[in-house]
């Protein structure tokens, strides 16, 4: 059986995945303290998408499914309010959520990927989509950074830059945060960014 956790958790109306760095502003006094706390222990906490509700005020409506984000850069600033970075780690089930005080805390056990193939053609079909959309993006004014160089030998890793880095929603996001291994979350990222050139060579076309 796996090991549960219990973990300091934000819900959130946005996804983070695995390599993908997100900024935030804490400044919800429950939330600070919880930054306050991650800080002072492991640097981490779970991010979890807000399936229904508000982020502001409690009473939503979470996802089972969480990732671990680990603090790489943490700034006081105001009257108590943080600007953090996060970046996404491996992901979490959540087993059952803890009364949120002071605030949500959830017990959680790893979820790691099925084993998968990812072959080179498809992280190739992958790579070459994000270029496309970087050169859509470049057309309309808006720049996409080069994504970092892949260390080590995993495919997968090109997969979790490109998630990361890709202009996708929310939805898109969380089918691939929750997809059983790298190849069903290949095949579903190839398509959410072919739905994303199909909108950025319309917008192109009107210019």
């Amino acid at each position: 059986m796996a090991e549960l956790t219990v973990m300091p958790m934000f819900p959130l109306g946005s996804v983070l995945l695995r390599s993908m760095l997100l900024p935030l502003r804490i400044f919800e006094p429950r939330y600070r303290e919880m930054i306050a706390a991650c800080l002072e222990g492991e640097g981490r906490f779970g991010v979890v998408l807000i399936e229904r509700g508000s982020e502001v005020g409690g009473g939503d409506v979470r996802s089972r499914v969480a990732t671990i984000g680990d603090i790489v850069q943490a700034e006081p600033f105001g009257d108590g309010e943080w600007f953090v970075v996060v970046r996404g780690g491996d992901r979490v089930r959540v087993v059952d959520w803890l009364p949120d005080d002071p605030y949500p805390c959830a017990r959680v056990e790893p979820w790691p990927d099925e084993p998968s193939e990812v072959d080179a053609a498809t992280i190739d079909a992958v790579l070459a989509r994000f270029g496309a959309i970087r050169e859509l993006m470049g057309r309309l004014g808006h720049e996409i950074g080069p994504l970092p160089t892949v260390a080590g030998d995993e495919p997968s890793a090109s997969i979790d830059l490109v998630a990361a880095a890709a202009p996708i929603g929310a939805f898109d996001r969380q089918r691939l945060l929750v997809a059983p291994g790298a190849a069903r979350r290949a095949e579903l990222l190839i398509g959410a960014l072919d739905d994303v050139a199909v909108l950025l060579r319309a917008q192109a076309d009107e210019h």
